[in-house]
């Protein structure tokens, strides 16, 4: 059976099969991050699902979509450091804001309007576009192919986000970063998915599975 809409628990669901990819990919994505960045991104990462986690817990079956993407929002922006958190919480905010827009719970509509939203709001807080190197280059081609299927259902929707946020994130590879640590290494870091890219493609990934490893992920082809 076709499911139109998201209600908080198949939201909920979705965050957590996140949260577990995250932990599952964690080390992957510290290593990226070393060969590229700070090396803190794993760390932030699972820092912030952790955070949210916490609140999510002390929801009851109740809680509306907006309201479990809201805790995911606030426990980014609040509590996790460095950049990622920030950003990853802008998104949150804004697919929260298009659940609670629907009045129909969690729809392919609601969550491609909130990844578009999000979308700005990151490349005005971050000044980053598209073929910068940056998580950037994983979430526009998620926000197309969400536009795309806004009138499919949201499992469809969110599976096609993914697969157009993978090839992001493999194109990265080829980028010379333009933004962020990794600018600073110049062609040293060409050869490296972004890790920002790769945690965007995880949170789309989510709806559908747990993704245990990266590496199917990552290789070209």
């Amino acid at each position: 059976m076709t499911i139109a809409t998201f209600d908080g628990v198949l939201t909920r669901g979705w965050m957590l099969r996140f949260t577990e990819s995250v932990y599952a990919t964690e080390a992957e994505l510290t290593a990226l991050d070393q060969r590229a960045g700070d090396g803190d991104f794993g760390t932030n990462l699972a820092a912030g699902v952790r955070a949210a986690g916490l609140l999510l817990d002390r929801m009851d079956d109740s809680a509306g979509p907006a309201e479990v993407l809201g805790s995911m929002a606030t426990a980014f922006l609040d509590e996790v450091g460095g950049t990622s958190g920030p950003l990853f919480g802008l998104l949150f905010q804004e697919l929260s804001r298009g659940a609670d827009g629907s009045g129909a719970g969690l729809t392919a509509a609601a969550i491609a309007e909130g990844t578009a939203q999000g979308l700005a709001a990151i490349r005005r807080v971050g000044e980053a576009s598209p073929g910068d190197k940056t998580l950037v280059d994983a979430l526009a081609p998620a926000a197309d192919a969400l536009r795309a299927a806004a009138d499919q259902s949201p499992a469809t929707a969110l599976a096609n986000a993914a697969e157009s946020a993978w090839y992001g994130v493999r194109d990265t590879a080829s980028l010379t970063a333009r933004m962020g640590r990794a600018s600073y290494l110049g062609e040293r870091a060409t050869g490296i998915p972004d890790p920002g890219a790769v945690g965007i493609a995880l949170l789309f990934a989510a709806a559908g599975e747990v993704v245990h490893s990266l590496e199917s992920h990552l290789a070209s082809g």
